[in-house]
């Protein structure tokens, strides 16, 4: 398993730490600040997701007015880290 932290941009929440097996599968995401409710949310319902899956669902989610989202910025951090 590979842990990833991927510093967030725009975001309350200031970093994503995350580990992916070698399936490609999420395990232990986790947004540090923001919302907290609602990210440990995501982070549960994203838990042993294949990584291209929650790109496919969560890429392009804003927050208000601003051009990305907690959700958006995970799919980044996968991206980034050529997950996908």
């Amino acid at each position: 398993m590979k842990h990833f932290t991927y510093y967030t941009q725009s975001t309350c929440s200031v970093a994503i730490d995350f580990d992916v097996d070698d399936e490609g599968r999420l395990h232990n995401v986790q947004f540090m600040g923001g919302c907290d409710g609602n990210l440990q949310g995501i982070g549960r319902l994203v838990e042993g997701m294949d990584a291209a899956a929650v790109v496919e669902r969560l890429q392009g989610i804003r927050c208000g007015f601003k051009s990305t989202s907690c959700p958006d910025q995970l799919c980044r951090a996968i991206k980034e880290n050529n997950l996908v």
